[in-house]
Formats: C-alpha cells, sequence, structure tokens
C-alpha cells in the first residue's frame, strides 16, 4: 500500500469534507481515507495496482471539488501555498469591505421597521426598498457569489452543504423582499406588511464572510508548526569540490559531499563529523536545551546551530531523507490523520444539512399553519437554515490535533497520528526498556576477573581471545568489551573469528584460533552444560550492584567474567517519579537477570520488575499486562523492542535508537530525553480536553441554536431570534472553536504536576 496526500481545493465546510471522503473511498484500489477539513487536506491509503493518481483525483473532481499532490517538504510550495492564501484572503476583505458598508447602510434604513420606533434622525430615502435592492443586489451576487457557486456544486452532485443553507436562507430573505418591493399591493390584500428583509440577507452574507476571513487567519496559524520546521532548513552549503570551497542551495548537495561549517552557520543536511570539534544547538530539532559536543565520528543533524568551533563533515542523508524532513512528513501525516473521537462528528456533519433542510421546511410549514402568516413562517425559516452551521463540528477535532502535533514537534516529540494523541491520554502502565531507554545504552566493563589455575588465567590473553569475538557484535555490550580490551593494551590486530554465531537474547560464540569461546549469560552457559559455579561469588555481588554480567567459557570451561555498567541517564529518575505523580505505573522490562534488574529499578524508584526475559518474549509480556485490562505504553529503543513496541497501545521510541523500532513505534522522542515521555502524555490529556471542550461548544451551539432559531421560545416569550443576530452567531461559531483550540500554544510542560 502507498500512501498519498492530496491538497483539496473548495472545501468550505465540513460537509464538503465528508462527501470528498466518501467519493475517495469509492475508488477501487483506495484501502483508506482521511480528510482534513482543518487542513484542506485527503491523507489517501491505496493500493498502486489497482488504482492510479488520476483516477483519484478524477473522483474528487466529480464530486465537485479539485486536488494537488501535497509535496512534503518543499519551501517554495510552503510559500505558494501561503501567497494563494493571503490572496484568497485579500479578495476575501474586498468583498467584506463593501458588504460591509452597504450593510451598515440598510441596517440603518431597517432600523424603523426592525424596531417599530419612528426615528426621525434617519432620511427617509434610507428605507426606500427600491434604495435598498440596488444596493443588496451586488453584494447578495457578488459577495455572495462563492456560496452559489458551491451550492450549484453540490445541487448538480445531488448533494448538500453549509452553502446551500447559506444560500437557501439568504435567497429566501432577498427574492422574498424583492416580490414585495415589486408587489407591496399583492401583499397588503393578504393582511400583511410589505416589509423587506434586504437589511437581513445583506448582513448575513457579510457577517459569514467575517467568520470566514478569521476562521481562515485562525486556520492558517494551527499549521505555524510546519512552516516553522521548514523555515529552519538552512538555504546553502559550503562544499570542498575540486579541492574548493564553494557555496551551493542546499538542494545540490550529494550523499559523500564534504561540508564545512563556521560558528554560527546552520548545518546544512545530516552526516558525520570527520574533522574538528564543536558543540551543536540541537533544541531546534530534539527539543534538548543544552548544547551537544562533537568530535569526529558523531553525527550530526540538518538545521541545527554550530555554536563554537569551525568542523568538517561527511554528508549521509540529503533532501528528503534528513531528520528534519522526516519530521516535517510525520507532522503532516499525524495532522491529516483523524482521532477516533471525530468519528462522532464525522457521522452527525454527514446527515446533518439534510436534516436541516427537513427542519427548515417543518419550521415553515407548521409557522404557516398556525399563525397564517407567510412572513414569520418565512424569517423562522431563514433562521433555521442561516444558524445551523457544521463547521464548527468539522474544525473542532483536526484544529486541536494540528495544534497538539505541533507543540510536540516543536518539543522533539514525534507524534505518528491523531489515534496516538488520543490514547496516550488513558495510558493506565507505562513498560521501560532498560538498556538504552533508563540507561545511556553506552555500557563500560567496570569489573574483570578470570578463574584460577586453568590455561587461559592470563588475563590479556582471555581478553584477545574474547574481544576477537565482540568485535562481530553489534551489541552494546560486545562494544564495551572491545573497548575495555583495547585499554588494557590488547593489540588491535585481534585474531580472525570463525563460524560467529549470534545466539538472541543468549550471548554469542566463535572459533578462535581452533578454540571455541562462548560469550554469554550463565542461564546459557548452564544450557550448554557449562559449569557456572565458580566464579559465582563475584556474579552474585556484581549483579547485586546493579551490574550486568557476562561469562567468557573457552572449549566448554568457565574462564572468566566480566562486569558491565549502563549509567542512568539523568532524566531517568526525575521521568519515573513525573509518571507516578501523573497516576501511572512504572514497570521495567529487560532481558538482564532479576537480581541486576531490581538493584537498577531501586535506583529509579521503580517497583515492579519483569527480568530474564527473552527478546521474542517482550511482546509477550505487553499482551500479558493488556490481558490485566490495562492501557499499556513501552517506551524502547532497539530492534529487539519492535515487536513490543508495535503490540503495545502506545509505542514510544527513543529516538537515538534504531529505525526499526522508531517505525515500529507510535510517538518517538528524538532527543531521547525520558522526559519527553512525561511532556508527550501531558500533551495528549491538553489536547484531548481541549476537543472536548470544541465538541461541547458544537454541540451546544447547534441543539440549542436550532430551536431558538425555529421560535421555541415565541410562545412562551414572544420573543423571535433577529435572522442577522442567527448569522453572527453561525459565523462567528467556527471561529470560537478554532480559537480554543489555538489555546493550546499556551502548553507548557512540567515535571511537578
Amino acid at each position: 500500500m502507498e500512501t498519498l496526500t492530496l491538497k483539496l481545493r473548495g472545501m468550505s465546510c465540513a460537509a464538503c469534507a465528508s462527501r470528498i471522503e466518501q467519493a475517495i473511498k469509492g475508488v477501487a484500489g483506495v484501502v483508506e481515507c482521511n480528510v482534513n477539513f482543518a487542513l484542506d487536506q485527503a491523507t489517501i491509503g491505496y493500493n498502486p495496482q489497482k488504482t492510479q493518481l488520476e483516477i483519484i483525483q478524477k473522483a474528487v473532481t466529480d464530486a465537485g471539488y479539485g486536488a494537488d499532490p501535497l509535496q512534503e517538504m518543499d519551501n517554495n510550495e510552503d510559500d505558494t501555498s501561503q501567497s494563494m492564501r493571503r490572496a484568497g484572503e485579500q479578495v476575501l476583505i474586498s468583498k467584506l469591505i463593501i458588504g460591509g458598508v452597504i450593510s451598515v447602510v440598510l441596517l440603518i434604513g431597517g432600523l424603523p421597521m426592525m424596531t417599530g420606533l419612528n426615528i426621525p434622525s434617519i432620511p427617509h430615502w434610507l428605507m426606500n426598498p427600491w434604495l435598498q435592492l440596488i444596493l443588496t443586489t451586488p453584494v447578495q451576487f457578488w459577495c455572495g457569489q462563492s456560496f452559489y457557486i458551491s451550492a450549484w456544486k453540490s445541487l448538480k452532485h445531488r448533494a448538500a452543504d453549509m452553502n446551500t443553507l447559506i444560500v437557501l436562507g439568504t435567497s429566501a430573505a432577498y427574492f422574498y423582499s424583492v416580490f414585495v418591493t415589486l408587489f407591496p399591493e399583492f401583499i397588503r390584500a393578504q393582511g400583511l406588511e410589505p416589509e423587506v428583509y434586504y437589511e437581513s440577507a445583506a448582513t448575513i452574507i457579510t457577517l459569514i464572510l467575517l467568520g470566514r476571513l478569521f476562521e481562515s487567519r485562525a486556520r492558517g496559524q494551527t499549521s505555524e508548526a510546519i512552516r516553522k520546521l521548514i523555515g529552519l532548513q538552512a538555504k546553502t552549503a559550503r562544499i570542498i569540490r575540486k579541492r574548493q570551497e564553494v557555496d551551493v542551495p542546499i538542494q545540490d548537495v550529494q550523499v559523500n559531499d564534504i561540508v564545512i561549517v563556521r560558528p554560527g552557520e546552520k548545518i546544512p543536511v545530516d552526516g558525520e563529523v570527520i574533522e574538528g570539534n564543536s558543540t551543536i544547538d540541537e533544541s531546534m530539532v530534539t527539543g534538548e536545551s543544552f548544547p551537544v559536543k562533537k568530535q569526529p565520528g558523531d553525527q550530526v543533524i540538518g538545521a541545527t546551530i554550530n555554536k563554537s568551533g569551525s568542523f568538517k563533515f561527511r554528508a549521509l542523508r540529503v533532501g528528503r531523507d534528513t531528520i528534519l524532513a522526516q519530521i516535517v512528513q510525520l507532522v503532516q501525516q499525524a495532522q491529516g490523520s483523524k482521532a477516533p473521537i471525530q468519528r462522532l462528528a464525522d457521522r452527525v456533519t454527514g446527515w446533518f444539512v439534510p436534516m436541516v433542510i427537513a427542519i427548515a421546511i417543518a419550521t415553515f410549514v407548521i409557522w404557516f399553519s398556525l399563525m397564517g402568516n407567510l412572513t414569520l413562517a418565512m424569517i423562522a425559516t431563514v433562521k433555521v437554515l442561516i444558524i445551523a452551521c457544521p463547521c464548527a463540528l468539522g474544525l473542532a477535532t483536526p484544529t486541536s490535533v494540528m495544534v497538539g502535533t505541533g507543540i510536540g514537534a516543536t518539543n522533539g516529540i514525534l507524534i505518528k497520528g491523531a489515534s496516538a494523541l488520543e490514547i496516550a491520554h488513558k495510558i493506565q502502565t507505562i513498560v521501560l526498556d532498560k538498556t538504552g531507554t533508563l540507561t545511556a545504552g553506552k555500557p563500560i566493563v567496570t569489573d574483570y576477573i578470570t578463574t584460577k589455575g586453568t590455561a587461559y588465567s592470563n588475563e590479556i590473553n582471555l581478553l584477545r581471545l574474547a574481544a576477537a569475538v565482540e568485535r562481530n557484535s553489534e551489541h552494546p555490550l560486545a562494544e564495551a568489551i572491545v573497548q575495555y580490551a583495547k585499554a588494557q593494551g590488547v593489540e588491535l590486530q585481534l585474531p580472525e573469528a570463525k563460524n560467529f554465531e549470534a545466539v538472541t537474547g543468549a550471548g554469542v560464540q566463535a572459533v578462535v584460533n581452533d578454540q571455541l569461546v562462548q560469550i554469554g549469560t550463565s542461564r546459557w552457559l548452564k544450557q550448554l552444560g557449562i559449569n557456572t559455579e565458580a566464579l559465582q561469588t563475584h556474579k552474585s555481588a556484581w549483579e547485586a550492584a546493579g551490574r550486568t554480567v557476562a561469562l567468557i567459557a573457552v572449549n566448554g570451561e568457565l574462564e572468566g567474567v566480566v562486569g558491565i555498567a549502563d549509567a542512568l541517564k539523568p532524566s531517568s529518575v526525575d521521568a519515573v517519579k513525573a509518571l507516578q505523580r501523573l497516576g501511572l505505573e512504572v514497570v521495567m522490562l529487560t532481558g538482564d537477570n532479576r537480581q541486576t534488574a531490581e538493584a537498577i529499578a531501586s535506583q529509579v524508584g521503580i517497583k515492579r520488575v519483569i527480568a530474564d526475559v527473552l527478546p521474542h518474549q517482550k511482546a509477550e509480556q505487553i499482551q500479558q499486562l493488556q490481558h490485566e485490562g490495562k492501557i499499556v505504553a513501552m517506551v524502547g529503543d532497539g530492534i529487539n523492542d519492535a515487536p513490543a513496541l508495535a503490540q503495545a497501545d502506545v509505542g514510544i521510541a527513543i529516538g537515538t535508537g534504531t529505525d526499526v523500532a522508531i517505525a515500529a513505534s507510535d510517538i518517538t522522542l528524538i532527543s531521547g530525553n525520558l522526559t519527553s515521555i512525561v511532556t508527550a502524555i501531558q500533551l495528549s490529556r491538553a489536547t484531548l480536553h481541549n476537543i472536548r471542550q470544541n465538541l461541547f461548544f458544537a454541540f451546544i451551539y447547534n441543539i440549542a441554536g436550532i430551536p431558538i432559531a425555529a421560535g421555541i421560545l415565541f410562545p412562551f416569550t414572544g420573543w423571535l431570534l433577529n435572522p442577522i443576530i442567527a448569522g453572527g452567531a453561525m459565523a462567528f461559531s467556527s471561529v470560537s472553536v478554532v480559537t480554543n483550540a489555538l489555546r493550546l500554544r499556551n502548553f507548557k510542560p512540567s515535571l511537578s504536576r
């Protein structure tokens, strides 16, 4: 399955989004589709063997809208999009000014009719219905042109949307007024006063345009995180070509180019330092507040800022492969996705407009039947059509998700989808891997001893054999043994290891100098029939101190034991305490033996430990916790954590870990700082609280607004809602929802909550 993101044109309300989504889902080969009204985007999963971009675009066109492929990360594309949005706003402002001036004039002329008072200061000619007709017509058909065009498109496809309601409501007021202007005597013959409602039609259109302007600007702010991320990218890079330093556009940098970075400059692409030292401010990408020291062999990230020294690095990832580009892509995908809570709003908006039209017709029939007054019946109907706005429902969830995921990205937290953001606030148990998650993932050998009286009691000789085997492994513990051997004087030219084999979760073995060398856990060596009792005292003492112990056997005989310590991350203790304050059960999951695991757990304050777990069993342990009725999050960084990350309700990967773990997770912590877990959960809770507020406002507005507009209070109070007030309320309902979502930008994480 491939994923495609389309930029949509012509959407004006949530009903439009629902219609486009149904049209795309109807294309053979489309597996899934999410249309985001707030972003004007559709994220589509499809089978390229069964359908193509052109077919999907045609389905959107046939539904009465437009669609173009969205570029993942392109400064020019972003600038173009912003320019188009600003151009659209300028047209909207022009119509708003003209509509506003005319509406004020019409309102002044209509005050005597609306209030029933004789106001001598108002010129009589302002009340002339023919003048009001001339003034209202350009507002109705030029300022309101977009409503008519969209409503006509919907009608051609036998559908209805928000524009249909606006056109029906304002047209009813306008054409009724035209009829009264042309045939006032006919109206008097019916026992009615020939009152016109030009000011209602013009003012309603003007207020709706004002609401759309505010909404457009507010929705533009919800995408601010994407624009900021794209804006972080450097424009040029200084590289060495043909032994000369040249400045080239960033898109011309190629893999393996040598890039020169001076103090204060942005690093253009991802790479590896080959010469020089410096400190790098990575806060804009990772959220890490302190500058990070870099030296030859260290990785650097594009868009971060060089602080102190000059250095050269080799470009490893360019263009769409850079970490920044991947962050932008993930944030775009997350903002385009739907939270499960949005399904309710989607179901409502799907049948909302037809239901409103039915209520409007019923309102007209009831009022005319009971009161026999055509004017009252018509006005009540117009109010129902105008006040019923499904836009607020359509914006309630996606705007909050957009802001929330954007905030996460600026804090070094990548949330892959709205569903992960929603589920995260429900987490009850959080499972932490030990190595690379709670600990720094850079273990060192702290203790080493050999058995006495055996063939390899010479420590250097045994270390040489152990290092020869372990250099074939990528495991952090293997690297620690190799580095220790070199530090103890073992020559760099190690003997060759043949028939190397890594036994997952147990150890490694190989033949070195015709001798079988096996290094691993006590449990594994016992399974091989090797007596491990000789060094049991040392082993137990080291494990009690929190060391990971590896035993070394040669030709089936125990020869030595190594104690390896992996320092806790500075953030681990604070993060665990903060998670517990949030009411979460914190569990440590590790392949280490129980004694070592409990020693580490006691240092960070974790009470529940699951130890002696083989990699393939980690997912089973997560499943067991889920069977206890708990919503479980798993935090890990290694390849062996990937199944558990995928099994968990929410998988959280440490961004400094492997690509496999990151791919299997729902949330990625770029910096590797565990306090980001706390931030992610707090952000999830804040976002869901915000969504619930939005949905409450949207539902209450419609539940209360439609009956009031229909005149339910009239029998008790004699009061009818003015159509102009209905139009203003409808226009600002969406604005209120978007504004409430923007409050999320004030979110501040706290470890003390």
